[in-house]
């Protein structure tokens, strides 16, 4: 059964049963269902046609999931845009998946402004809210009489996702990639009929669209919190009895020094799901005394195997186990192995090589990216990862450092050509280099080593990519040079310039 069928069934078996709640507001399965058919009519009825792409820039809202449904009733797949972008890499975005419709929140209409005579497929731009707007209001948009009629295709959602090259590559994930990670989810997290679940990542993230999911799959109510706040995701637990999340590091720290969330009833968690980027003991020991009641579960995962492949636990989270470190086991129906970058042979137990797996959850590809998908997938559906780390003897999965040099700040993935691409176009900027440096709040940040060629400070280089990227992919602080190393082949050893900055760490990510 396709994901929009499951739906169907929860409104037949349970119509006023709750599905989402959303500030202030109660959804019923049923009112939910009928909401996704109106929103597939108006799909249809703006000339989406089966295999299209549909895109939206919003933060989490019950538009947002109608829509995520809608489109793939209509055959359609929802393309969920980082609203933290630039407008520049919006366009981008829209115009590689081609989308005949474009969905934004009413906070991002001065965006669309920006770009809405540039976009060379898009014929139909709507506002969620769009009242006073130049475009279609989504309301009146979808307010339609609509008979049901399902037509969904393979792919379900199309993630973008950051390629060294610096361009997003759109991660092409299927019905059954999906129903493979929610049946497992079902079972490791222990989800009960009376469990309630909270969707408090950005629905572009994996993580905030597999809880919206999984809401659904379990049949179950599914909290939406609009942003990642610490403080509302905390009231929004206490408000509802929340029982299982998921939620990246950096928040589990401002959890821990926000008082407002100390000031939070939080007993009602049984799981709290963590991972996204590396986190620190401090932090997780800090989060665990604050939660005494509650199991912690780190998972591994990236955008391309739909999620999760690795959990630690809640019976490993404790010191006497020496595996706070680790980022657990493969997940049932998931295989792991670690294999030489350069020749793609297994290395020995214990030592370090690229991580690949073997999953019914990887990706089917990147779309229009035929070799850059031959690239990630080995003979045999082996995915490349990109990340490197080891096994030990017991299964036990440890992340060592990164493959490709990708930054995680935050939970969000940052790639250095991007930025430097970027660097390179300032007039003092000769030639560069970006790299991770640690960060006690986000994990790490971009830090560029820059040879420059005339006057030019710091802040000057910084607000000049501010202008052209997303805030978080900026550099926050930059160091100059005389020279970047480069080996004979002229590639930068970024290793060597990372060195510096990670000795005193316990490993070269956090």
């Amino acid at each position: 059964m396709d994901l929009t069928g499951i739906l169907r069934s929860r409104a037949a078996e349970r119509p006023d049963a709750t599905a989402f709640l959303y500030e202030g507001d109660r959804v019923t399965y049923a009112e939910f269902d009928r909401r996704v058919d109106q929103v597939a009519a108006a799909l249809r009825a703006s000339g989406v046609r089966p295999g299209d792409r549909v895109a939206v820039l919003d933060k989490n809202s019950l538009a947002h999931v109608e829509l995520l449904f809608g489109a793939a009733r209509a055959g359609a797949v929802q393309v969920p845009i980082n609203y933290r972008l630039a407008a520049d890499e919006v366009a981008y975005i829209v115009d590689n998946a081609k989308a005949p419709v474009l969905v934004v929140g009413q906070e991002f209409a001065p965006l669309l402004d920006a770009i809405a005579d540039r976009l060379e497929h898009t014929g139909h731009l709507v506002v969620v809210g769009g009242t006073g707007h130049r475009y279609a209001d989504y309301a009146a948009w979808t307010d339609r009489d609509a008979e049901p009629a399902d037509e969904p295709g393979e792919v379900f959602v199309q993630l973008y996702s950051s390629g060294t090259t610096g361009r997003p590559k759109g991660v092409m994930l299927t019905h059954q990639n999906f129903l493979t990670a929610l049946r497992m989810s079902e079972e490791i997290w222990d989800l009960r009929p009376d469990d309630v679940v909270m969707a408090a990542m950005p629905l572009y993230h994996i993580a905030g669209c597999m809880l919206a999911l999984s809401g659904v799959y379990d049949g179950l109510p599914c909290v939406l919190v609009r942003e990642p706040d610490p403080v509302g995701i905390a009231r929004g637990i206490e408000a509802h009895r929340v029982t299982h999340l998921f939620l990246v590091p950096v928040i589990l720290l401002f959890m821990q020094q926000l008082p407002q969330v100390r000031e939070t009833d939080l007993s009602s968690l049984r799981l709290l799901i963590y991972g996204a980027s590396p986190i620190s003991e401090d932090v997780l020991r800090g989060m665990m005394r604050m939660l005494p009641g509650c199991g912690f579960m780190q998972v591994y995962g990236l955008t391309e195997t739909t999620g999760a492949i690795t959990r630690l636990p809640p019976a490993d989270h404790v010191p006497e186990s020496g595996r706070l470190r680790s980022a657990g086991v493969a997940n049932p129906g998931t295989e792991l192995k670690i294999v030489d970058p350069a020749t793609g042979e297994p290395v020995p137990t214990g030592r370090v090589g690229e991580i690949v797996c073997r999953s019914a959850q990887n990706m089917v590809g990147y779309w229009s990216l035929d070799q850059a998908t031959r690239d990630a997938v080995l003979p045999g559906g082996w995915l490349r990862t990109g990340d490197a780390g080891y096994l030990d003897e017991d299964g036990y999965l440890y992340i060592h450092d990164r493959v490709k040099d990708m930054i995680i700040s935050g939970g969000e993935n940052i790639y250095p050509a991007e930025v430097e691409n970027t660097l390179m176009g300032h007039p003092a900027v000769v030639d560069c280099a970006v790299i991770g440096v640690p960060d006690a709040k986000w994990g790490e940040t971009p830090k560029a080593i820059v040879v420059r060629d005339g006057e030019v400070t710091e802040r000057e280089l910084i607000d000049y990519c501010r202008d052209r990227l997303a805030h978080f992919k900026c550099p926050t602080s930059v160091e100059w040079t005389d020279a970047i190393p480069r080996n004979p082949t002229g590639k930068v050893l970024k290793r060597d310039l990372r060195r510096p900055y990670w000795e005193d760490e316990s490993r070269s990510v956090r």
